[in-house]
């Protein structure tokens, strides 16, 4: 703990949790108290991360218990179900492809099959170059990686052509054919370093389906309610390790049973308050770890002009590396969402710092990323030490390794940081697009 932390622990304690909360400070709101308890807290963290839920891997029996439990809190909080949702269950598929029979041919001339690949939901492949196929060419590193980006969802059908130098972005392809969210559009993949003149390219694909599901509800808004503040989080984690004799299950506590337990104990609040002026949508995504499957498919049920912000919550069990009463945002810099949320916590003994972890990149590693790419003032908040997280992605991440109290605060500072966008005070800027790599 650092000696700053230490010295405003009174004060924190006094602004962020208890009755002296409501006594001292004006900001505070005593429906914190009695719906963001920490009996509750560790009820749900406990029973998310217990091994009876088998790791919530998607797909599996586990996760669907899981499931269950969040639909029942949004139910009992009295969230409506997002049109077109079964319940309050966002159902979807991901498949995976096998490409069969391939032939392709450029300006007249076959590929081998080691010059070309396929990714695509659709049965059967037949394309011509009169086909309607936009032809794309990388001209460099970062224009690649935007495409490679946006083909996970393409809004088109597209051939890309790549070069030699970046020909090694065959080898990745089996894996994006794992995991893909049906689409209508397909993208084939060719090397060459001419002109692409003509093409014909056909084949079969073998595919296999997995049923998913996201958790949706939605708090219908009072004077905006066409305005979307979104909160969300992944329930998934690994699932079993039978290989593991001494402890098999990844239970999954901080990662994200933190966060999921934070998005349910949020709905809770915000329907007993009863004033929001923009629509709430709380989310608890599936499939984060296999690829973020569930927030891909979930910000596409939505119009991104539309959601005014997303707060997404990942890993908040353990202390930040400044001690207690701390979080920090990624993306900080991307938007002045993160400016807001401190302004509204001044006075509370709680601190939102930038992210401190900017090299690994965790803008782009949780569910905001999708949303973000589309303009989206959407980051996430998180305490983790990412470069020194003892339990990340390990079985021993359980709920004996959390500040179960550290993290209930922080629960109820993020209602707090939240008030303003909540209200439609305040609305953040958006992200530029242009900037993301």
């Amino acid at each position: 703990m650092h000696s700053k932390t230490a010295l405003c622990l009174a004060t924190s304690l006094m602004l962020c949790i208890g009755t002296k909360l409501h006594a001292q400070n004006k900001k505070a709101d005593p429906l914190l108290e009695k719906t963001i308890t920490q009996k509750q807290t560790t009820r749900l963290l406990t029973t998310l991360s217990a091994d009876d839920m088998e790791g919530r891997k998607y797909g599996s029996p586990g996760i669907r218990r899981a499931a269950a439990v969040i639909a029942q809190q949004f139910k009992e909080a009295g969230l409506q179900a997002a049109p077109g949702d079964s319940g309050y269950y966002q159902n979807f598929a991901i498949y995976d492809s096998q490409i069969e029979g391939k032939k392709v041919t450029v300006n007249g001339q076959s590929l081998a099959d080691s010059l070309s690949a396929i990714l695509s939901t659709q049965s059967t492949i037949t394309i011509t170059d009169q086909s309607g196929y936009q032809v794309m060419q990388p001209k460099d590193q970062q224009q690649l990686v935007q495409l490679l980006s946006a083909r996970r969802n393409p809004a088109n059908n597209a051939i890309i052509v790549l070069s030699q130098k970046f020909a090694r972005v065959l080898k990745i392809v089996p894996r994006l054919q794992r995991g893909q969210i049906q689409s209508k559009f397909s993208t084939v993949f060719v090397v060459s370093d001419e002109p692409v003149k003509n093409f014909t390219v056909t084949a079969a694909n073998r595919l296999t389906q997995t049923r998913l599901a996201n958790i949706v509800g939605v708090l219908p808004g009072k004077t905006k309610p066409e305005e979307l503040v979104i909160f969300s989080g992944h329930y998934d984690h690994l699932g079993i390790d039978p290989s593991n004799k001494e402890d098999s299950i990844y239970n999954g506590a901080n990662d994200d049973a933190s966060g999921t337990t934070a998005v349910m104990q949020l709905a809770k609040y915000y329907a007993a308050q009863g004033n929001n002026a923009r629509t709430l949508v709380f989310a608890a995504f599936t499939a984060e770890e296999a690829g973020g499957f569930g927030s891909t498919y979930f910000s596409h049920q939505f119009d991104p002009a539309k959601v005014m912000a997303m707060f997404n919550i990942e890993m908040i069990g353990t202390q930040s590396k400044w001690g207690e009463n701390s979080a920090y945002i990624t993306g900080f810099e991307k938007t002045n969402m993160g400016t807001i949320l401190q302004k509204n916590l001044e006075g509370t003994g709680f601190t939102f710092h930038p992210d401190p972890y900017t090299d690994q990149h965790l803008f782009y590693r949780s569910d905001n990323a999708t949303l973000a790419r589309q303009g989206v003032p959407a980051h996430t908040i998180s305490t983790s030490k990412m470069d020194a997280e003892p339990n990340y992605h390990k079985v021993s991440d359980e709920i004996g390794t959390l500040d179960q109290t550290n993290m209930n605060r922080i629960i109820q500072c993020i209602a707090l940081s939240a008030k303003t966008i909540v209200n439609g005070t305040d609305t953040p800027s958006r992200v530029n697009t242009a900037d993301l790599d």
